[in-house]
């Protein structure tokens, strides 16, 4: 892996540098964060013009509305917005997850029909796998599907589903063949979320957000050509998706961490944390944030060669869970007693309680860290299966 830019790299990074500049407000990159909640017309506006300025899609085929440049472009999209904080896309599970399955399960109808919206972030989607009592165990899934004529008939309920309360589409792994064995018998719908039967009930969070939600399927119908693969290949289509989030969240994740980092070097300075085990403890969070970048580069050097990620995202993904939730353990200890203040009078209006609250959920999400480790073990180690 060569880590300098090549001349096009080069010229890319310079000028997507400039245009965050001149399109993100005047002193954003300067600003104090502040927790603040998300802020969905300014995200739609700003996804708007990640699409219009071609900056959306950047390693999808040209044919599907990508970009067709190599995947170094996209780490160094993410290293640039990073850098300044710029916000996301706002249809990041559409972008990470369903629109890589589509692409590689989905047939020609299907991706005239889905990609472009979705690049354009005028379709958001939400992802459907997880379900009470089988959050980590996909194979475990109840949700039913029946044939009735030319629609699938769902029913069932899903659970952490992220942008639920606002999507248009759900990427939705259903039972179809309760005879057969739990892998054997799943298949993988696309469904509309507004379509009749579909209940969304968002979960507030300790942060006292409603970031994720509950969604309940009841005789909800689903035509018969909305479904990726054929009856039976939910198993195979899912790991698909999974493999993409993991594969490619490695960067979006090394980028977030980048960020939290220039923050925490930002509030030392501010409250005069001097002290020599304080300034051990921040190298420490730089030396963790190299070791995620440079993990991801050789993740990023086999996606070159093979154009499929590898399980080397759940190294990453538990490795950047654990790590954030050491930084802002760090950063309320740099605030002394003012670490209990929350809200107005706390330092930044209490964005670091925020964030230590937050991170609690870091190693649930996108697979625990128990199901990881026995990943780690058995795909990438090569270790006995555990079970």
């Amino acid at each position: 892996m060569d880590f300098r830019d090549t001349p096009d790299e080069a010229e890319f990074r310079a000028s997507l540098r400039q245009w965050l500049t001149d399109t993100l407000p005047a002193g954003w990159a300067e600003r104090t964060p502040s927790p603040g909640r998300w802020d969905e017309a300014f995200t739609r506006d700003w996804t708007r013009k990640l699409y219009d300025a071609g900056y959306v899609g950047l390693t999808w085929p040209k044919e599907y509305g990508g970009g067709g440049a190599p995947h170094t472009y996209q780490g160094i999209y993410l290293e640039e917005t990073a850098r300044v904080g710029a916000p996301d896309h706002i249809g990041v599970i559409g972008l990470g997850m369903a629109g890589p399955t589509i692409i590689a399960w989905g047939s020609d109808e299907q991706k005239k029909r889905y990609l472009p919206p979705l690049l354009a972030g005028e379709e958001v989607w939400c992802q459907g796998f997880s379900e009470p009592g089988s959050g980590s165990d996909l194979a475990g899934a109840r949700t039913r599907a029946e044939l009735d004529g030319d629609e699938w008939v769902v029913n069932g309920q899903k659970v952490w589903s992220s942008y639920a309360h606002i999507a248009d589409w759900c990427i939705l792994v259903v039972r179809t063949d309760p005879s057969a064995s739990k892998h054997a018998g799943l298949s993988y719908l696309l469904v509309d979320m507004h379509a009749p039967g579909v209940e969304v009930r968002p979960l507030r969070q300790i942060t006292g957000d409603p970031e994720f939600n509950e969604v309940f399927f009841t005789d909800v119908r689903v035509p018969r050509d909305s479904m990726l693969g054929q009856p039976g290949d939910g198993w195979n289509v899912a790991m698909t998706t999974l493999l993409h989030e993991r594969g490619t969240l490695g960067f979006a994740l090394t980028a977030a961490l980048e960020r939290q980092v220039l923050n925490l070097v930002k509030l030392a300075r501010q409250v005069g944390a001097d002290d020599p085990v304080v300034r051990d403890q921040i190298a420490q969070q730089w030396i963790d944030l190299q070791a995620l970048r440079f993990t991801n580069y050789r993740s990023l050097t086999a996606l070159q060669k093979t154009g499929v990620p590898g399980p080397e995202g759940s190294v990453a993904k538990l490795h950047w869970s654990e790590t954030n939730q050491r930084l802002t353990k760090l950063a309320l200890s740099l605030q002394g007693l003012a670490s209990q203040l929350d809200g107005e009078g706390a330092v930044w209006d209490g964005y670091w309680q925020y964030q230590q609250l937050r991170s609690r959920g870091n190693t649930i999400e996108a697979g625990t860290s128990e199901v990881l480790r026995n990943i780690i073990a058995e795909r990438v180690v090569g270790l006995p299966r555990s079970r």
